[in-house]
């Protein structure tokens, strides 16, 4: 690809880190949750070391479309994916009222499905490679290129100034596939309980995310990690 894409600046600094950090002997590892604007993250990964392991958590509350999806991405990237899930089963996951908590309690059902197995991961690793991009929420456009994360991993964000535009002009110039939900209404997706199709924009792509909670983040951009 040419040097005239817009993107290829942050490719190139992408590419520069991976291969500094390699130098530097530390292990490195991925995650993604598999959404479009996941793929040219993972598309630049698989390009410059496709033996890099890219972690899913597997809540058990995805879109059969989203792990349809992250398969058949794996399988045309030769990227190697990971599931993780819960050490709480599902029938342990609910209140004194025999609720599930996403039902009741979303914050402490994020931390049982995604932060409290993201960190016996961490304590693997030294560089925790993230997708996340400023303008995809306030405390997401705080964040820095590096930071430190918990036990010791420090968190590398090389997607931070792609924007939508640059993300899709991607994924049309390399003819990357996009998720199936999103020509359905869907601007971001997780897990189906509390993702809402959303018609327009309103404040950012993550709007129909726990739609009418005071909630925007799962728990995994700011309990695991060091905010400046």
């Amino acid at each position: 690809m040419s040097h005239t894409t817009p993107y290829q600046p942050l490719v190139d600094f992408f590419r520069e880190k991976i291969f500094h950090y390699q130098r530097e002997g530390l292990r490195i590892f991925a995650s993604s949750s598999f959404q479009t604007h996941s793929i040219p993250m993972l598309h630049i990964l698989s390009e410059i070391d496709n033996s890099i392991p890219v972690y899913f958590l597997n809540t058990g509350y995805h879109f059969s479309e989203t792990i349809t999806y992250k398969n058949e991405v794996a399988e045309q990237l030769g990227i190697q994916v990971i599931d993780i899930s819960s050490p709480v089963p599902k029938i342990n996951q609910r209140d004194k009222q025999g609720n599930l908590y996403f039902t009741t309690d979303p914050d402490y059902c994020c931390y049982l499905n995604k932060t409290l197995p993201m960190e016996p991961v961490l304590a693997q690793y030294d560089v925790w490679i993230s997708g996340v991009r400023k303008d995809q929420s306030e405390t997401r456009k705080a964040m820095d290129y590096e930071q430190p994360g918990k036990h010791g991993a420090m968190r590398f964000h090389p997607m931070l100034d792609w924007t939508n535009k640059l993300i899709f002009q991607y994924i049309k110039d390399h003819k990357l596939p996009r998720h199936p939900l999103e020509d359905a209404g869907y601007l971001s997706i997780g897990c189906e309980p509390c993702t809402m199709k959303m018609a327009t924009l309103l404040e950012n792509d993550r709007s129909g995310r726990w739609f009418g909670l005071n909630k925007s983040e799962c728990g995994l951009h700011t309990d695991l990690i060091q905010n400046k």
